[in-house]
């Protein structure tokens, strides 16, 4: 009799364990379409950059954390190489299924970029949203703009800068040089840090580049493209000989003829070369972006000094042009992947999120309301320097000659502008080789001009 109902009871308890075993294979079998079901409502959205190192790690993070905030987009990040050949991966693959929904392009490929035809304005979204565009930097809005339309959103966002050994100017009992220096104040520094260290000590460098070499013009507010730098139209010539673009030229030919600058060269080795003088304490000053914050201040014992760029003497600073890249969506996806991308860009653009990209990249937080983050502010108490180059972009009036010029062929502009400041750092004479730059330039535009219909 026990033996029986022990039975039963095993038999009752087998049914049981079977059953719900049933009920728990049926459920698991229906739940995975039901997931593929549930994740393939989320629309896809494919993002091209180029960003490396700490600053790919932060978009990473930015892409999960916005995958994670909501339900409807998946954002997939992929790395397209350098800036030149995303241009033309980008322009490439336009209207097929490998193009990109939103990508990031460098600054000089802007009027490029738009002249496809190939994306749709982001003041689109901004108008359909009311969204409050004004709390991002004026400047750097302004040089992704024309004619009242915002083409594309700014993102990685550098300024040009004059960076100083503050630890040497102190050991050799020099004032540095104010936040808002011209050319003198330069000179000043820099003959002071030649005399004083007995020639141990290099005074300044400034790059043959290209980029800076537009930044004197912008300071000085002369348009290096007519049309008012192309945003009043499309550019037919350009100006290398302004009585203010030969008397900078004058001040560096000079104090390199005198041993207070040194010439470091173009290019990548330049770059280098003088960084590594500078950390070493064999350079005291040199322009450059303020993205290398990151590289001067990572296990540099010496105090970093920043100003704003130089200005011409005897005149206000104009304000600067900025340099990076921007994000711009795609006008061959459909409307619900555009607003994805849009979606995903105003994620990126938030105070908490400009914040986290300044410390983690040494790009300058655009959000107005990023300087109230506790993020930020711990990082300007470690190096106050920091605050500069920031300040430097709220602190100009954007307009035409401080807002990037407006051209397509700026490669080539840089090009041609570089052989000129190389031939004036070498002693040649300055008006001759810039009009030289000058007389290609236009020759190229005209061409472009021809070809394009223009």
């Amino acid at each position: 009799m026990t033996n029986t109902k022990s039975h039963q009871r095993l038999l009752l308890l087998g049914a049981l364990f079977l059953a719900v075993l049933a009920v728990f294979v049926g459920w698991s079998v229906m739940s995975k379409p039901a997931a593929q079901a549930q994740g393939a409502k989320r629309t896809k959205v494919v993002f091209w950059h180029e960003m490396t190192g700490p600053a790919q790690q932060q978009l990473d993070t930015f892409v999960k954390d916005f995958n994670r905030s909501q339900n409807k987009y998946e954002v997939v990040p992929e790395f397209e190489g350098n800036y030149n050949e995303a241009v033309q991966k980008i322009i490439n693959t336009h209207g097929t299924d490998a193009s990109p929904a939103v990508f990031q392009s460098m600054d000089i490929s802007t009027s490029q970029i738009h002249h496809t035809g190939y994306t749709t304005p982001v003041q689109k979204f901004i108008d359909a949203d009311h969204y409050n565009v004004n709390q991002i930097a004026a400047g750097a809005r302004a040089f992704y703009a024309n004619k009242g339309t915002q083409l594309s959103m700014p993102f990685n966002t550098s300024q040009p800068v004059l960076y100083y050994n503050a630890s040497l100017l102190q050991k050799y009992h020099i004032t540095p040089p104010p936040v808002d220096p011209s050319y003198s104040d330069i000179t000043r520094v820099a003959t002071q840090l030649t005399d004083r260290s007995h020639k141990q000590v290099q005074g300044m460098t400034v790059e043959i580049y290209g980029w800076l070499f537009e930044q004197f013009m912008a300071n000085a507010g002369i348009s290096l493209a007519n049309h008012q730098d192309g945003h009043a139209g499309t550019p037919t010539a350009v100006n290398f000989t302004s009585p203010s673009t030969l008397t900078t030229m004058k001040w560096i030919q000079d104090n390199l003829k005198r041993g207070d600058f040194v010439n470091y060269g173009a290019g990548a080795n330049a770059q280098n070369n003088e960084t590594a003088s500078f950390l070493s304490g064999r350079l005291g000053m040199f322009l450059q972006s303020s993205a290398s914050i990151g590289q001067l201040t990572t296990g540099n014992h010496e105090k970093l000094g920043i100003t704003y760029y130089p200005h011409p003497d005897g005149q206000k600073s104009n304000g600067v042009a900025i340099g990076g890249a921007s994000l711009w969506i795609s006008n061959d996806k459909s409307a619900h992947v555009q607003r994805g991308a849009w979606e995903f860009i105003k994620y990126l653009m938030t105070a908490k999120s400009q914040a986290q990209w300044q410390v983690a990249t040494g790009y300058l937080a655009l959000n107005r309301g990023s300087q109230k983050e506790a993020v930020l502010q711990k990082l300007y108490q470690k190096l106050p320097a920091t605050k500069v180059p920031g300040e430097q972009l709220r602190a100009a009036t954007p307009n035409a000659t401080n807002s990037g010029i407006f051209l397509q062929g700026l490669i080539q502009e840089r090009n041609l502008s570089q052989t000129a400041m190389e031939q004036i750092y070498n002693g040649s004479d300055i008006k001759k080789s810039l009009e030289v730059a000058e007389k290609s330039m236009n020759s190229y535009i005209q061409g472009n001009n021809r070809a394009n219909g223009y």
